[in-house]
């Protein structure tokens, strides 16, 4: 491991201990070998004057919810260094009691609330501290003989600690092992299981003594072992077989057990594919996690995914029976038991897994997954993977401190963990479909035969796809790569339309009417014929059709798209009737006088007012309830048919038009 100071940009923070302190901090977090996703944590000592003018030592602390990798100084809690130093000669304190104690000796009411490792911070009596959780200083640890491997790594010059909970007592263990020695003869402490900390008065020092422990545990490992040789890439699964329908039942299965939708997150990356292809994957991934840390995110071992006969998949249920005896086994009557779903998965032959609620929770167990393989391997090779006992682990998951933290549930948006595909999305009803989904929570492909499409919408949750409705292949592969991408179909949005050109019937173009016979009704065929496989493993599975007010009331020059219209209705209501037995939902939206698309130009709608002797908000609202219909009012309804408003009901055909007065 490699140094990331640079005296020039240090020197910038010269005079600012805290501005040096947010510095060395990133350069810790950037490194996702010592930190993943708010692991870790740094403090820095300070003096200041306090509201007297009397000088007080501080100790700024990370703070809980923030990442070092980004870290700005509001992530910092001040601390007064003297109370923290008071609380480690406790003989009992809680967990919760010393937040309590601690939120209440800062000076800063609005900052963060302090790590749990505060007061172990304080009692190290040197002005910075580092706290990293090492990949390689905790693989050997994992290891039998751990304790030996560390120290024949750092001789004398390290101090290493037994594992023991984080919070109170792990600092009350060290104030007591420590009160009698002479701390400059040490570098740093390994926590066995758990981590290092690293201290020194000068911030370099610091940082560099970390990277110095670290790149010596990545030498003995290399010493001792080879690398994992990583399987050679074969690319995707075959997306058109079972291996999709496995995906989407698991996830669906996971969603379940967990009382909420979920994204599935699938990992077939070089070194996914060769774990997943060992032949004892399935007991050295279900001893325990690299870090107990990592167990409220990752829980305390994985699924193993085994395609069973006739395209079944089996685990999930025998999953949550173990987690439920494994609750039972060590819950001391206290706590409740959490969801017995499983956050992660090893998928034998294929890779790896990521179940979470949200893109971010399920992008972050991915990271942790790929670090955690690595270690497995390694520490196989180093004489054997082994973790915390699980009485040890049960007691991390079921932390009070870390159930606090999972207590505190926000109102998740109602398509939260789903996933929808919206065609003809670049524009009008279609993007307004598109944000109206994301503005609900959901994950979308958002598909259109425009360039424009691509860059639109620039986020995770969007999965941008350039596609001809039209082009069969073209459009299966769109559908397949929605799939694999967030690991299954809930909604499909089936809007991709085109207005073709004003022709009586017997003037009209060949081309005209095959047009929009291809787009406006057969490309939604297909579209449903691709995604029906996959809907039947979605969760609450339904299709919105956007059809239009031509198909109750036509009127002359638009026999091909009304007719087309009609037989996507048509469609639409025999879907309803054939996919009802696998609860799939389909229903029909009838918009009108829908103005803000891309068909209107200024040029047209003052002159379609002019026609009418109106003006063109007259025009625009010329409906019996007097209003203007725009694409976001049809998106609406298509959420509402999409969720839990139209959970009963099917083949419903819904204008949103303001009123006609033909259709009444």
């Amino acid at each position: 491991m490699k140094s990331l100071w640079s005296d020039t940009s240090a020197d910038e923070f010269a005079d600012s201990p805290l501005q040096l302190r947010v510095y060395s901090s990133r350069l810790l977090g950037q490194q996702a070998d010592l930190v993943l996703h708010g692991g870790g944590n740094t403090s820095v000592k300070i003096t200041e004057k306090n509201l007297f003018g009397d000088d007080e030592e501080i100790l700024y602390v990370k703070g809980s919810g923030w990442d070092l990798g980004d870290i700005e100084i509001e992530g910092f809690a001040p601390v007064k260094l003297e109370i923290l130093q008071h609380m480690a000669g406790f003989d009992h304190l809680s967990d919760s009691d010393m937040v309590r104690m601690q939120r209440a000796a800062m000076t800063d009411p609005y900052a963060p609330n302090p790590s749990v490792e505060a007061v172990l911070h304080a009692i190290i009596p040197f002005k910075y501290v580092d706290h990293t959780h090492a990949d390689a200083v905790v693989t050997i640890s994992n290891t039998p003989g751990g304790e030996e491997k560390i120290n024949e790594i750092y001789g004398d010059r390290v101090l290493i600690v037994p594992f023991v909970m984080p919070g109170f007592i792990l600092a009350k263990k060290i104030y007591q092992m420590t009160r009698e020695i002479d701390w400059a003869q040490y570098d740093a402490m390994v926590l066995l299981n758990h981590g290092v900390f690293t201290f020194d008065d000068d911030a370099r020092r610091c940082y560099e003594k970390m990277i110095d422990l670290v790149s010596r545990a990545e030498r003995y490992i290399d010493d001792h072992v080879e690398p994992p040789k990583a399987a050679q890439a074969t690319g995707a699964i075959d997306s058109s077989g079972v291996d999709l329908q496995t995906l989407a039942k698991t996830r669906k299965q996971v969603a379940a057990l967990r009382g909420t939708a979920v994204y599935a997150l699938f990992d077939d990356n070089a070194e996914a594919r060769s774990f997943a292809g060992l032949g004892d994957v399935d007991t050295i991934a279900t001893r325990g996690p690299l870090t107990p840390d990592h167990i409220i995110r990752t829980k305390q071992s994985p699924l193993i995914i085994q395609a069973a006969a006739a395209g079944e998949v089996s685990g999930t249920e025998d999953y949550a029976a173990a987690y439920q005896a494994y609750f039972d086994s060590h819950a001391d009557g206290h706590q409740v038991c959490l969801d017995r779903a499983p956050r992660w998965a090893v998928w034998k032959q294929h890779g790896l897994v990521s179940f979470g609620a949200t893109l971010k929770e399920a992008g972050i167990i991915t990271d942790i997954c790929r670090h955690t393989i690595k270690a497995i391997q390694l520490a196989e090779k180093l004489g054997g993977w082994q973790t915390l006992p699980a009485r040890d682990l049960f007691e991390m998951e079921y932390w009070e401190l870390e159930q606090a933290k999972l207590n505190k549930h926000k109102a998740r948006p109602e398509l939260q963990g789903k996933v929808a595909l919206v065609t003809g999305a670049a524009s009008g009803i279609g993007k307004a479909c598109v944000e109206a989904l994301l503005e609900r929570g959901a994950a979308v492909a958002a598909l259109d035969i425009d360039p424009a499409i691509n860059g639109l919408f620039g986020r995770d949750e969007v999965l941008e796809v350039l596609c001809d409705v039209t082009a069969g292949a073209a459009l299966k592969h769109s559908v397949v790569n929605t799939a694999r991408r967030f690991g299954g179909l809930d909604i499909v949005v089936s809007n991709a339309g085109v207005f073709t050109a004003n022709e009586n019937i017997e003037d009209m173009d060949d081309d005209s009417w095959r047009l929009s016979m291809d787009v406006n009704l057969t490309s939604h065929q297909r579209l449903m014929k691709y995604c029906v496989p996959l809907l039947r493993h979605g969760i609450d599975p339904a299709i919105v059709i956007i059809a239009s007010k031509n198909v109750p009331a036509p009127g002359p020059g638009a026999s091909a798209y009304s007719a087309a219209k009609a037989g996507l209705t048509q469609l639409a209501r025999v879907a309803a009737l054939e996919l009802g037995k696998d609860n799939i939902r389909v229903n029909t939206i009838h918009p009108n006088a829908v103005f803000d698309t891309g068909v209107w130009t200024d040029e047209m709608l003052q002159g379609r007012a002019k026609s009418y002797g109106m003006s063109v908000a007259e025009y625009k609202a010329n409906n019996v309830l007097h209003t203007t219909v725009t694409s976001k009012n049809v998106a609406e309804m298509a959420c509402a048919m999409a969720g839990t408003t139209f959970a009963k009901t099917t083949g419903s055909q819904v204008p949103v038009d303001g009123g006609n007065e033909r259709v009444i």
